[in-house]
C-alpha cells in the first residue's frame, strides 16, 4: 500500500476515537499530583561535559478540560548542569532550579498522553564542585581567568513528552530544551563573549494523582 494511503487510514482512525474519552478523569476534575523522579541534564555547547544526574521533584495542579484534552502547571525542584573531566580531575556544575512547567496534555490513548508547553525557571544554586571543594560558580571563574560573569537567575525552556496514568499512578518521560542562555556575556580584551550554554534535561517522574 502507498505511503499516502496507508497515512489517511491512519488519520482517519485518529478521526473516529475522537468521540472516546482516553482520559482518566471526568470532564471538570481538578487534581492534585504529589511527583518525584530524576534528570538527566547537560550543557549545550560543551563537547566534552557529561550528564549530571540529579533529583527532581514537586506537585503539579491539573485540569480536565474535555475527554481529551488537560491542563497542567507544576512547581518543580530541579537539579541541573554538568560534569566535565580536567588534569585527572572532574568537577561538576550544580545548577538547580525552581521549574514552573505550564502544558497542555493531548490524551492519545487511555492514559496515554503527549504533552509540550512552556517552562519558565528560577535559579536557586550555582556551585561547582571540584576534588570535593564546592565553590560559587560566579567567584571561582573570576578567580580562575579574572572575568566576572553573571549566572542568569531567570531560565526559559520548551518541555515535551508523554505521560501514562494507571490507578492513580502517572509515569512521565519528558525532554526540556533549554531556551535562554545561563550566563550573561563578558568582556575579554574588550570583546564581549557570550557563551552559548543551554540547560538540556530528560526527565523521568513518578507521580500519584489525588482527586480534588
Amino acid at each position: 500500500m502507498k505511503f499516502m494511503k496507508k497515512l489517511m487510514m491512519a488519520a482517519g482512525l485518529l478521526l473516529l476515537g475522537f468521540g472516546t474519552s482516553f482520559a482518566q478523569n471526568a470532564v471538570g476534575t481538578v487534581t492534585l499530583q504529589p511527583k518525584v523522579g530524576v534528570n538527566v541534564a547537560c550543557l549545550t555547547d560543551e563537547d566534552d561535559s557529561q550528564a549530571r544526574v540529579g533529583f527532581t521533584g514537586g506537585v503539579e495542579l491539573g485540569y480536565q478540560v474535555t475527554n481529551k484534552f488537560a491542563l497542567t502547571g507544576a512547581l518543580m525542584y530541579s537539579q541541573q548542569g554538568a560534569k566535565a573531566d580536567y588534569d585527572e580531575l572532574t568537577g561538576t556544575m550544580k545548577l538547580d532550579y525552581i521549574n514552573i512547567p505550564i502544558l497542555a496534555n493531548v490524551y492519545v490513548a487511555k492514559g496515554l498522553a503527549v504533552k509540550a508547553g512552556i517552562q519558565p525557571a528560577f535559579n536557586v544554586n550555582k556551585k561547582i564542585t571540584v576534588g570535593g571543594i564546592s565553590m560559587d560558580i560566579e567567584d571561582a571563574y573570576e578567580q580562575g581567568t579574572g572575568q566576572r560573569v553573571k549566572v542568569k537567575s531567570f531560565d526559559f525552556s520548551i518541555p515535551m513528552g508523554l505521560s501514562y496514568e494507571i490507578n492513580g499512578l502517572v509515569f512521565d518521560a519528558r525532554y526540556n530544551l533549554g531556551l535562554s542562555k545561563i550566563v550573561d556575556g563578558f568582556k575579554y580584551e574588550g570583546v564581549k563573549v557570550q557563551p552559548d550554554d543551554k540547560n538540556s534535561v530528560f526527565q523521568l517522574t513518578i507521580g500519584y494523582k489525588f482527586t480534588l
